[in-house]
């Protein structure tokens, strides 16, 4: 009976990871990366809260935040086309910088994938207020489980449907925009100030620390760039899509959020309608309350849209760690089990469930947590970026980034102090977490290195890396 239980767990062990269909291409993936990154979504429901606490600062913000990504989708770009894995950030960390970095990494990027799609949907009830009222938390519970039922399908079939989703939040982006720099108010001086309306009515400077410390947030507005790599396993020749998809989602989401927020910034009736980032009211005061209805039903369209897309990738770095045998072996298999439609059922519910309990959790504490999670995630990858080119990596076919090593190590530099900018309060929770994990890591995964957290890059990848790969030009 020992010996058959043995071998029972051998072959659990030794049996063949399963694979993730090769089912889309550069088109389909930047679809599903933009939708990711949900720009309208984003604009309607992150900047508002922005424009809160930094005023006319907000569009320097994001501007400074976006250059800055720049740097991040380069390090994404080169370490994607290295290790084109299901498992983003911690694959390509653990295979450059070790299974620790990759835990730590993995650890941060699930706390964003969970929290980040619950606080885009408790925006969807703002947005449907012009035609029913809603409870935001209740509303966003009901999107996460939507966005879980939709994120079994074909992957191929959700490419298509948040494609359409995608077109109409471009549009309302695009209606804002046209609105906000037709009614200007002031110059585009305006747009380099720093000022913010004061609990006393009168206008106040927003400091240079206050915008350092926005910068977290910032970098979480055009986040989403990133799925790619995550979608690295289901793209058609990922040494040339992946890197494609990254830089090209990176610009034209940076285009479709910075413009509506200059034109919102510039065509706010005052410092207070600004700071109040009422959005919606805005559109309405610039045009009328058919238009304001309009672009706030394709505001909430996007942040379903958002919802599925985020299931998706999410679903993925959960079915992914389970194959690289990060948790007990019962919920490995139950994490890496594909269903009718090709996608990972079991981990999808896994993420979507929970996400919708999230909704009912205190707003400025999903922020907080998720902007210091998004800029250690990216601190990590950086150094990875860094020891990317070191041993056999030195000489793998790959997209390679301009002015390495200094991109990287300024990358770092500039992430560690806007790092110790955060609320305490933010790190602490985030820092809490990540040691429970290095705790878990200490007692089950270090112990086990032959048989937990094998990090792998599939066998397919791993042909083409060896026959060699394009790059961009």
């Amino acid at each position: 009976m020992t010996d058959m239980l043995q071998k029972s767990v051998t072959e659990t062990e030794t049996a063949p990871s399963p694979r993730l269909q090769r089912s889309i291409g550069v088109v389909g993936g930047t679809l599903l990366t933009l939708s990711c990154v949900t720009p309208a979504s984003t604009l309607f429901v992150v900047v508002p809260d922005l424009f809160g606490s930094l005023g006319t600062a907000t569009a320097l913000t994001i501007a400074i935040g976006s250059l800055i990504c720049i740097a991040v989708a380069f390090c994404y770009s080169e370490l994607g086309t290295l290790v084109p894995s299901a498992g983003g950030e911690y694959a390509m960390v653990s295979t450059m910088a070790g299974r620790l970095a990759g835990w730590l990494v993995f650890v941060l990027s699930l706390l964003v994938v969970v929290i980040v799609p619950p606080v885009i949907a408790m925006g969807t009830a703002d947005y449907l207020e012009p035609v029913v009222h809603l409870d935001p938390s209740t509303t966003g519970a009901g999107v996460m489980l939507l966005a879980t039922l939709a994120g079994l399908l074909d992957l191929r079939a959700n490419a298509w449907i948040t494609g359409v989703f995608l077109v109409l939040e471009v549009i309302a982006a695009a209606v804002v925009a046209v609105l906000g720099f037709a009614h200007a108010e002031r110059g585009p001086g305006s747009l380099v100030s720093m000022r913010v309306a004061g609990a006393d009515g009168h206008p106040d400077t927003v400091t240079a620390m206050l915008v350092v410390s926005g910068l977290a947030i910032a970098l979480f507005v055009t986040q989403g760039f990133s799925t790619a790599v995550y979608l690295s396993e289901e793209l058609q020749d990922p040494r040339r899509s992946v890197a494609r998809t990254v830089l090209a989602t990176l610009a034209i989401s940076t285009v479709i959020i910075l413009v509506p927020v200059a034109a919102i910034t510039l065509g706010a009736g005052d410092l207070a309608e600004l700071t109040g980032g009422d959005i919606g009211s805005m559109v309405t005061a610039w045009s009328n309350s058919a238009v304001g209805t309009f672009v706030s039903l394709c505001v909430a369209l996007a942040i379903v849209n958002a919802g599925i897309v985020m299931v998706i990738q999410n679903s993925r770095v959960l079915f992914a760690s389970a194959r690289d045998k990060a948790w007990p072996e019962p919920v490995n298999r139950l994490f890496s089990r594909l269903g009718r439609f090709g996608s990972p059922w079991v981990s999808t519910l896994a993420v979507g469930v929970p996400g919708a309990l999230l909704c009912f959790v205190s707003l400025d504490t999903l922020y907080g947590v998720t902007g210091v999670s998004v800029t250690g995630m990216y601190l990590l990858v950086a150094v990875a970026a860094l020891l990317a080119r070191r041993g056999s990596h030195r000489h793998t076919a790959a997209w390679r980034m301009p002015l390495w090593p200094a991109l990287p190590v300024l990358l770092i530099a500039v992430l560690a102090y806007v790092l110790s900018r955060q609320e305490t309060d933010y790190l602490l929770w985030t820092g809490g977490i990540t040691a429970a994990a290095t705790l878990y890591w200490a007692l089950y995964l270090r112990p086990r290195p032959g048989t937990r957290w094998l990090v792998t890059i599939p066998e397919d990848a791993r042909d083409a890396r060896d026959a060699g790969a394009s790059t961009l030009p």
